[in-house]
């Protein structure tokens, strides 16, 4: 009877946690999709196609999808290929969905991973970075981007000044942050200010650090405002023009 007894006590012990392992299981879509706004959802993330700059193309497409997904790590990839213009033509990116809309002094940190790699066929003109966007109110409309490059593949940043090459020039050179170093560009694109942090040489293909480190450098260094409110943070690549295949093998971002 005791054995017994022991028996039936294990039974619904094992059945609950069964359904506990269950519980945190995540359903993933792993489906490719082509269209200029098509996204999904997955955790706190969305993968967004945004092809907001295809009219500048004679001809293209990118088809992006989410191929796994463990705990707050997500994994992903897209395929591009664009012909003609001199435009940005898409921008296939990670957002997060949790912890934007606060103020930048409420904000203590973003640790972030990513993982990526890239292979090109042909002249490709793109570049790899995380995009942020700040504004007054939450919600609001978009006062600043910080964009910080991993990647510079035959592009160039906007600039408020450039030389007679037509080459961008920095606001700051050589500025040491999480580790690297970089050159900070400023200037504005006809809706907002846009500041770019771009390596100073070489791509960064596994980052790991605190993504707030750029924003508390602005803040300290550039003027902007500690009550802006963090609205939008993506990563991802913006293709100009070639042919290329993106994958993230793994990346996470939180905000505390």
């Amino acid at each position: 009877m005791f054995s017994l007894s022991l028996i039936l006590l294990c039974v619904p012990l094992v059945s609950c946690m069964s359904r506990m392992h269950k519980h945190h299981v995540r359903a993933v879509d792993t489906t490719p999709f082509s269209g200029q706004y098509d996204s999904v959802n997955t955790g706190h993330y969305s993968l967004l196609n945004n092809l907001w700059g295809e009219n500048d193309a004679i001809s293209g497409s990118q088809t992006s999808q989410i191929t796994s997904m463990k705990g707050s790590t997500i994994a992903w990839k897209t395929n591009w290929t664009w012909t003609g213009g001199t435009q940005v033509k898409s921008f296939a990116n990670i957002q997060l969905n949790t912890g934007i809309n606060q103020q930048l002094s409420a904000i203590s940190s973003m640790p972030s991973t990513w993982h990526w790699s890239q292979s090109n066929t042909g002249t490709v003109v793109a570049d790899v970075a995380y995009d942020l966007f700040t504004s007054d109110t939450a919600g609001g409309s978009d006062v600043n981007e910080i964009m910080i490059w991993l990647a510079n593949v035959n592009s160039g940043p906007i600039s408020a000044h450039y030389n007679a090459m037509g080459q961008a020039v920095p606001l700051v050179e050589n500025i040491s942050i999480e580790g690297y170093t970089w050159n900070l560009y400023s200037g504005s694109n006809g809706y907002n200010q846009v500041y770019s942090f771009l390596l100073t040489s070489g791509t960064v293909k596994s980052f790991k650090g605190d993504i707030y480190s750029f924003l508390s450098y602005l803040i300290e260094n550039e003027g902007m405002s500690s009550s802006q409110y963090l609205i939008t943070a993506q990563a991802g690549t913006e293709a100009t023009s070639g042919t290329a295949k993106f994958t993230t093998s793994a990346y996470s971002l939180t905000i505390n």
